[in-house]
């Protein structure tokens, strides 16, 4: 069974943490009735030993005494055998939680990743007082699986049973059985003032160890920077000051702990002591036999045993009660999933009207706008080339555009259809994102570009690196394409190199809508120019293709172009007709004009555009010229073909 498919997939809207200990509640309940039987067969001991004083010594059988021990041993093997089977439940149930909820956790986790995405997701899957992305869901998932199969959980399912205990010591006589019930007291009042007292340092120390572990995690991905611009002390100084705090706070919850475990251990201890004095001089009140003194101390012993394992196994209880807080308030409040068709593979019509995306913030506030109104439609084998000021709203289009961020206003559409009403495994394959920053998973290159299908060809993934122009330099690493990369083979691959793997797994499986965010930042010439062919090649296969762009050659295989200017659309249509209005004076007098009343707007006069997109502009139609006319492919070129005659372009 592959892991991906192990327990059935949760339902978007539906609490996976919840429902998983849901389908745990049988074996949870078998757990309690094997706790049941061991908490009678405990009674074994103390009623040998209550017969063999007043029963074998007095009588001095032999034969009786070999009886009660056969009967002994018999017993013990049912009571080792409960044991294992509570066990056993206890770690498969444990198991069964991760299986149920690992896969969506992972998921959960990784979209929480994308920051100032979807803000209504992140409020959704807040935890109060912490933002989601620091919730961790798999630490928290490790901590309740290692409590549900550890010993603590143990002592909680003997303690509903401590009654059985009492009622044995009242049977024998009831001072001891209120003796008993005094001390339980003490102890149960030790364990209630531990937990009001360590409660709160509990959830600081957990909080303080994730901000801890996050910013060490960051500084090792950081290293280089860090390193190079003499950075390491500063930055170990702020982490130890980060460890330091987190020290601090789980010391201040164990100090109390400690504290009252060495009490309540100390307490028992003398209870047991109590107990053979008021047993003895029962006896010599001749109310109890001498048997009864050791049967008596044994299972006073055995009654306290659950609440002192508890106190003292405090710790590791209050952080698995804290972690299963934050996994349901992580799970809970997700959007119920909208029920979906299987849609016919979208062709790359991409329509987007009135698109509106406002910066991360607390809902009710006054958040700017990142996007304003963002309108333009684009058919299948367009290119479009969006050009734009830092901060303008490129990258976040991006965003939009391949689905990792929701719009706050307005809608895209793909084929007519909303993102949403698409299975997103689906729209995935057919859609390819070069992100501005990239960074490559742990695996091996083959794998990072067939975006880690089990079940790609070789041939497919040749393809897409012949297409991004990176087979032979693939071909010249130590071991080609099953090169490993990270987890601990770190392989140094330029910025170059690098991007140009991530546009080989962008346009991996020839999709239909590709998205390619800033993808010559890091290209030399070479690069450009493969990255030219490739824009050249998916349009000619009728793929839809838009690309973010500072440097001109990243928009020369393009057709039309989308000046955005502080979040709004300056201009926006074919080419040629926006570069040569750019370069075209503006008249002076030119009267002024009503809008179209369209959701994408016409291609607008120079003198709307302002002097700094203006100037950009002219950049790019004097480094790049003219553009030949595009011609539409009917059938899908071979990628070998094209890639394997450098000194021929192709165009789309």
């Amino acid at each position: 069974m592959r892991p991906a498919d192990r327990g059935p997939r949760p339902q978007e809207g539906v609490n996976a943490y919840r429902a998983a200990i849901r389908r745990m509640r049988p074996g949870l309940v078998a757990v309690g009735g094997f706790s049941a039987v061991i908490s009678v067969l405990m009674l074994t001991g103390s009623v040998y030993m209550l017969q063999v004083y007043d029963r074998v010594l007095s009588s001095g059988s032999v034969p009786t005494l070999l009886g009660l021990f056969t009967i002994v041993a018999v017993l013990y093997a049912f009571l080792g055998f409960y044991d294992f089977l509570r066990t056993r439940m206890l770690s498969r149930s444990a198991l069964k939680m991760d299986l149920l909820t690992g896969t969506d956790a992972f998921r959960t986790w990784v979209r929480s990743g994308i920051a100032g995405g979807d803000d209504g997701a992140a409020r959704r899957n807040a935890v109060p007082g912490r933002e989601a992305a620091d919730a961790q869901p798999l630490r928290d998932l490790e901590v309740v699986r290692g409590f549900v199969s550890g010993p603590a959980i143990v002592a909680l399912f003997d303690i509903p049973w401590v009654p059985l205990y009492l009622a044995v010591l009242f049977l024998i006589h009831p001072w001891l059985g209120w003796l008993t019930v005094g001390g339980s007291a003490v102890v149960a009042l030790v364990a209630f003032v531990n937990r009001r007292v360590t409660k709160g340092a509990i959830r600081s120390a957990m909080a303080a160890d994730g901000v801890e572990r996050d910013f060490a995690d960051k500084g090792r991905r950081n290293a280089e920077a860090v390193v190079a611009m003499g950075m390491e002390e500063a930055v170990t100084a702020r982490w130890r000051g980060l460890h330091d705090a987190a020290l601090v706070s789980g010391q201040t919850g164990s100090d109390p702990s400690e504290m009252l475990a060495a009490f309540s251990r100390a307490f028992k201890m003398l209870l047991q002591s109590a107990m053979l004095s008021l047993g003895a001089f029962l006896v010599l009140r001749g109310e109890i036999s001498g048997g009864m003194i050791i049967a008596s101390s044994i299972i006073s012993g055995r009654a306290l045993a659950p609440v002192d394992q508890v106190i003292g196994m405090w710790r590791s209880i209050g952080k698995a009660a804290e972690a299963h807080r934050r996994l349901d308030a992580f799970f809970a409040g997700r959007a119920a999933e909208k029920p979906r068709i299987a849609l016919p593979d979208p062709q790359g019509r991409i329509t987007v009207s009135r698109l509106t995306k406002l910066a991360p913030g607390l809902p009710g506030t006054d958040r700017a706008r990142i996007l304003n109104q963002v309108s333009f439609a684009l058919e299948p084998g367009d290119g479009l080339g969006v050009i734009g000021n830092s901060a303008s709203g490129k990258s976040t289009l991006a965003r939009l555009l391949v689905g990792a961020w929701t719009p706050d206003g307005g809608e895209i559409r793909l084929d007519g259809a909303t993102p949403d009403q698409w299975d997103p495994r689906q729209l995935g394959r057919n859609v390819g994102y070069l992100p501005q920053t990239l960074e490559m998973l742990p695996g091996t290159i083959r794998d990072n570009i067939a975006r880690f299908d089990r079940d790609a060809s070789d041939a497919k993934v040749i393809e897409a690196a012949m297409l991004a122009g990176v087979h032979e330099m693939i071909l010249k690493l130590p071991d080609g394409y099953a090169t490993s990369l990270g987890a601990g083979n770190d392989l140094p691959l330029s910025g170059g190199q690098i991007q140009r793997l991530g546009l080989a797994r962008a346009v991996y499986g020839m999709p239909r809508i590709v998205v390619l965010d800033e993808p010559n930042s890091n290209l030399d010439v070479a690069g450009d120019d493969a990255l030219t062919k490739a824009i050249a090649t998916l349009r000619a296969a009728g793929s839809t293709v838009v690309v973010m762009a500072h440097r001109p050659s990243a928009i020369a295989a393009v057709n039309k172009v989308l000046i955005l200017h502080g979040g709004s659309v300056a201009q926006f249509g074919p080419k040629d007709e926006v570069l040569a209005a750019a370069i075209r004076p503006a008249p002076t007098d030119a009267p002024a004009t009503d809008a179209p009343a369209t959701d994408a707007p016409a291609t607008k006069p120079a003198s709307d555009v302002p002097a700094k997109v203006a100037g950009r502009i002219r950049s790019v139609a004097a480094s790049i010229g003219p553009q030949p006319q595009v011609r539409p492919a009917k059938l899908r070129p071979s990628i070998f073909r094209q890639i394997d005659r450098p000194d021929r372009r192709s165009t789309p």
